[in-house]
């Protein structure tokens, strides 16, 4: 596990592949590959997020309303302004980590209809 300060966190964040919770509108879906699982992860409202695969599938859970914490490098750390970045895990609001995010793809609301 990689170890820096606050700081470095945010500027080593910034310059990654990610999407902010700020650009996503209900309706939107964020698709994530994670080193070990697929999330598709669906924007209800400014807090509030619709997920189906991964840990969520496997436990019979999906599809799963839930917040976003945001991601971290896997320390204590986390950007709460993200919902994923390539490179980062990322953290749900009942606290599950995922593995590494590896693909992101965002389809818009504008776009899906």
């Amino acid at each position: 596990m990689m170890e820096f300060g606050l700081e470095e966190f945010i500027n080593r964040a910034d310059g990654l592949l990610q999407i902010r919770k700020c650009e996503l509108l209900p309706g939107d879906e964020v698709v994530l590959r994670t080193k070990n699982s697929l999330y598709s992860i669906e924007v209800e409202s400014d807090d509030s997020y619709k997920v189906s695969g991964g840990w969520f599938d496997k436990m019979a859970l999906s599809p799963y309303k839930t917040t976003i914490n945001g991601c971290t490098w896997g320390g204590s750390g986390i950007k709460t302004d993200i919902v994923a970045a390539r490179g980062l895990f990322l953290e749900f609001g009942n606290r599950l980590l995922t593995s590494r995010i590896r693909e992101i793809i965002l389809f818009s609301k504008s776009v899906k209809n």
